[in-house]
């Protein structure tokens, strides 16, 4: 896989980011699995592994959020059509009245892509009071701007609904079944040697600590980000999926949740989005030659991953591309992605 390797080698040279882990996987089992570079630049280098521990950024919104809203759903607590304002309170004003829990999950609320309050506001309650105060840029379900204010939003009804904290109930119902051991909110200190590092805040560099900023000041758990995880752990959660909800023979997820979350629930010609995730688009980061039923997600720390059902595969890739800067090597992680799908997809037959 000379040429696979090339890729990265190339990469990591350009500044795209200082290392990554790639797994390569199908619906019974993980056919590639690799590491690349460096985990961690400063305060000094050391080497990457496969055990990696990223800080999965977006990612969360799929990982957490939305098979969160599933339980929700199977268990009959909610239906997606739900008035957002009848479970947060908030919501309940002339503007924000029509907003559904579906509008939240496919980015079609007509809230802003994000909120400062972080700067201003501190503390959970009076950051979340904030968010809640913000107001549309659309029209409710005229127009999809991605948003994290949505799944915030989402993890507020998790919270109202269940009487438990968002992560309490993420690693109960979801994280545990799965034996994602090494996936959580806020790890431990001994997961901190394990961990890739991202970017520095207030001269600290984080590690082990959310990048983003409304999650960091969330207090680390939040519907947006803050999940920190392994590629294997990664697979566990998308094997279930793509065995129809089924891991080692235990039912995680109903077949008709699983089905209804990952197909198409809204395009306008150049978007298409599933229940909380991201389908395959001319620009999207999967590439050119998934099918159009792939799913998947993206991290601004430089994460992602990509199921497609019809050619049975799964790509996860996991990089910390904030540790070397946050915004000056966007545009590349950007461009690298698409092309390394384009050869993974196009050599799943070398793939061992």
């Amino acid at each position: 896989m000379s040429r696979l390797d090339e890729l990265f080698e190339k990469a990591i040279k350009f500044g795209t980011f200082p290392g990554a882990v790639l797994l390569v996987g199908n619906s019974n089992k993980i056919v590639f699995q690799k590491a690349y570079g460096y985990r961690s630049l400063k305060p000094k280098h050391e080497k990457n592994d496969i055990d990696t521990i990223y800080d999965v950024a977006s990612m969360t919104k799929v990982m957490a959020t939305t098979p969160a809203i599933m339980k929700l759903v199977e268990e009959g607590m909610i239906r997606l059509y739900d008035s957002v304002h009848l479970i947060v309170d908030d919501f309940n004003t002339e503007e924000k009245r029509d907003i559904r829990i579906w509008h939240l999950l496919t980015h079609t609320s007509g809230l802003p892509s994000y909120s400062e309050a972080w700067r201003y506001t501190k503390g959970r309650e009076k950051l979340l009071k904030a968010i809640n105060s913000t107001k549309l840029i659309n029209p409710v379900g005229e127009k999809f701007v991605y948003s994290c204010l949505n799944f915030i939003t989402l993890m507020e009804i998790v919270e109202k609904l269940t009487s438990k904290r968002f992560d309490e109930f993420v690693k109960s119902e979801i994280l545990a079944p799965l034996k994602m051991e090494h996936t959580s909110f806020n790890p431990s200190k001994d997961w901190i040697p394990k961990i890739a590092p991202t970017s520095e805040r207030d001269g600290e560099l984080l590690r082990g600590r959310v990048d983003d900023e409304l999650a960091y000041y969330l207090g680390g758990v939040s519907g947006n980000a803050g999940i920190f995880s392994t590629a294997n752990d990664i697979y566990k959660y998308v094997k279930a999926l793509m065995n129809d909800g089924l891991s080692d023979k235990r039912r995680i997820f109903s077949r008709a949740a699983v089905n209804t979350f990952t197909r198409e629930a809204f395009s306008d010609g150049v978007v298409r989005r599933a229940l909380g995730w991201d389908m395959k688009t001319l620009m999207c980061s999967c590439g050119d030659l998934m099918s159009d039923k792939a799913y998947g997600h993206t991290g601004f720390t430089g994460t992602s991953v990509w199921i497609d059902p019809v050619y049975d595969v799964v790509i996860v890739l996991l990089t910390n591309r904030v540790h070397i800067s946050r915004w000056e090597n966007q545009e590349k992680i950007i461009r690298f992605r698409p092309r390394l799908h384009n050869y993974i997809l196009s050599h799943l037959g070398e793939l061992s």
